[in-house]
């Protein structure tokens, strides 16, 4: 027998909106009531209840930013008062890439800030600085890592006092902006495999920088395809011998390489210079690809700090074997990982904030013929956002902790802090970076349609911080450093 569609009366249908309606209510509001008349023990927890919380913001503020809050409201007030240096929304690659230049030597020329001298005796203050530029723009806040972090860095904790006293100082000013040439496009978590060479010419008392081939060029090198005037260039130390091998391989070392003419800015003879191109993100950042054909450069150009090379070719060391230098020179490089899980953090505060925040004034449904509630009442948008918020408070303590080891093992040199920070940094980056990346999107959903606006920042942010989990470190890689490290700790 054939049944009859039922077609719902117009009172029908208001009656089944006002039942979910109420039920929505309910799940926002609950009536603090037994669950069953016949069971008094069970109830609603205090926490489930709508009571305000008093919370002393200023105070809460003031504790989260730090000691160095007063260098970051600096940073922030010069670019509030230059809105010509304001990354606007759209803008393309070449426009991005001068802009974030001169947002840089704005802020260093004008302000006095002097970052390279925090990279080495404060590095609190540093990776506080950092933290304000990349709120500004992503791409001022790694260029800026590029110059100080990798380049100075590579200088000051590599090299030795004829290096510093010769560099930091046109480092810390812009007068030589340089690059970190480390990755090859063969070689990027395997730097022991890296290719470029390096080979000592006790004749004229210079090295020649070579690439052999075209895998060993050096690839996605921040600061080198517009700006850089210099480059630590990492490469193979080869010193001739005289037995059937000619040379004896004697490991990774980093190299002072000029790159451009001071007065043409024109590559040098045997430098070529390729731009990298358009990115996903970082657009500010001039990537570039380096290739040396017989580049020569003075012996003193080595960075000799775990290893030198005599006037008539011979090798001098402290330690003992390839591996032992090749981790030490590493171990040295490790503050480029524990600033970027700083600043991904940073990330992660920004995103949930502009979530939050509008989820507090976004408002959605509710009873009929009253105002609409708040999307933040609704106990799906809390399941995405107050996780977030609550890990971003955790990440913080974490990498500030993580930040205070570093600072500790800088003044100290303590081989057991230096183990530990190694272990922390590879599981925190690969732990923040991948956690913020998902939450990037998380935000933008949260925020419905107005999210997609890239006046919001949901895109840059998503686009700028996904290399994140790659460079300083892939984040698979650092988990199986991780791994390792604690089984043989264990075993131990």
């Amino acid at each position: 027998m054939e049944q009859k569609k039922q077609n719902p009366t117009a009172e029908d249908e208001t009656q089944i909106i006002s039942r979910r309606i109420q039920r929505i209510s309910l799940h926002i509001t609950p009536i603090p009531r037994p669950l069953h008349d016949h069971d008094n023990n069970l109830g609603l927890l205090p926490c489930a209840t709508r009571e305000k919380l008093e919370v002393e913001t200023e105070k809460l503020s003031v504790y989260l930013r730090g000691k160095y809050r007063d260098m970051q409201e600096k940073i922030y007030e010069y670019f509030n008062a230059r809105p010509e240096l304001q990354t606007p929304v759209e803008i393309s690659k070449d426009e991005h890439r001068e802009l974030c230049w001169r947002q840089m030597y704005g802020l260093i020329r004008e302000t006095g800030i002097r970052p390279l001298k925090y990279v080495v005796e404060e590095p609190a203050k540093y990776f506080a600085i950092t933290e304000a530029v990349g709120a500004v723009d992503i791409s001022l806040g790694i260029k800026l890592g590029v110059q100080y972090s990798l380049w100075g860095g590579s200088v000051m904790n590599l090299g030795t006092k004829k290096h510093k006293d010769k560099y930091s100082e046109k480092i810390d000013s812009l007068e030589y902006p340089g690059c970190f040439a480390m990755t090859e496009l063969h070689h990027g978590s395997n730097v022991q495999g890296i290719q470029t060479v390096a080979t000592f010419d006790p004749i004229t008392d210079e090295f020649t920088i070579n690439t052999p081939n075209d895998g060993a060029i050096k690839w996605w090198i921040g600061n080198a395809a517009v700006h850089g005037k210099f480059a630590s260039v990492f490469a193979k130390l080869m010193l001739p011998t005289h037995d059937a091998k000619g040379v004896s391989d004697m490991g990774v070392h980093a190299f002072i390489v000029p790159l451009r003419n001071f007065k043409t800015h024109q590559a040098l003879p045997g430098i070529e210079i390729h731009d990298c191109g358009h990115k996903v993100g970082l657009n500010g950042v001039d990537n570039g690809a380096l290739r040396f054909t017989s580049v020569r450069i003075p012996r003193d150009n080595l960075l000799n700090r775990f290893g030198d090379v005599t006037r008539d070719g011979k090798y001098t060391s402290n330690l003992p074997t390839i591996n032992k230098r090749f981790a030490a020179t590493l171990g040295e490089l490790v503050g480029g990982r524990v600033g970027l899980a700083y600043s991904s953090v940073g990330v992660l505060k920004i995103a949930s904030t502009i979530a939050i925040r509008y989820s507090l004034l976004r408002q959605q449904f509710g009873p009929p013929k009253q105002p609409e509630i708040s999307i933040l009442d609704y106990q799906s948008q809390q399941h995405k956002l107050m996780p977030m918020l609550a890990t971003a408070y955790a990440f913080h303590f974490a990498t500030v902790n993580l930040v205070e080891i570093y600072s500790q093992m800088k003044m100290t040199h303590d081989e057991q802090l230096a183990g530990e920070v190694h272990a922390l940094s590879a599981g925190i980056k690969a732990y923040v970076t991948s956690y913020t990346a998902k939450s990037l999107s998380v935000c933008r959903e949260a925020c419905g349609g107005h999210g997609y606006a890239a006046v919001n920042r949901f895109g840059t942010l998503r686009n700028d911080h996904d290399i994140f989990q790659t460079f300083e470190g892939d984040n698979t890689v650092l988990l199986q450093q991780v791994a390792h490290i604690s089984y043989y700790s264990f075993l131990a």
